[in-house]
């Protein structure tokens, strides 16, 4: 999206986050499709130390003029996108890819209330407004899976893991 609106000519402004710096992906690809890149880690291993709301505040709270923000990535960070731009009216799109299981909507692994009416991110989505993603229950109702993912993983790793790490 960054490249083709780029291509548009319109001004993009790209945050990228992670934990730390060894989790960063896209960093080249991310600044050739943007006029300005800013590199977040929550360890200040690369770039600020900072989570990615605190730039996009500032970005906000300056004299630049922004349209729209675009947020992929976990869904407690996008609720916290949506939550820093509402105050300045900035229409924010979320992308809930996260949340899919089968891309049919047969299973409602991605159900989501949006404005009030359940979605289904693999069919109507993934991209929402998300000033209006009720993003309590969404991030409730993927928390009642954390025991059963937990106890996957355990297997998993038990069993030895991906061949891929080795």
């Amino acid at each position: 999206m960054a490249k083709a609106l780029k291509e548009l000519g319109a001004n993009v402004v790209s945050i990228i986050g992670s934990r730390n710096k060894d989790l960063l992906f896209f960093e080249d690809e991310m600044e050739k499709a943007s006029h300005k890149l800013i590199v977040t880690t929550d360890d200040g291993s690369k770039g600020q130390k900072a989570l990615v709301t605190v730039p996009l505040k500032e970005l906000l709270e300056s004299t630049e003029k922004f349209d729209f923000v675009f947020s992929v990535g976990p869904v407690i960070m996008m609720r916290e996108v949506a939550k820093a731009t509402k105050p300045f009216g900035v229409k924010t799109i979320v992308s809930l890819n996260p949340v899919m299981v089968d891309g049919t909507g047969m299973c409602g692994a991605c159900r989501v209330s949006v404005g009030g009416a359940t979605k289904f991110g693999c069919v109507d989505g993934p991209d929402f407004d998300g000033h209006e993603v009720d993003f309590d229950l969404l991030m409730k109702r993927l928390g009642s899976f954390k025991k059963m993912e937990a106890e996957s993983y355990e297997a998993w790793q038990k069993k030895g893991g991906c061949s891929c790490h080795k």
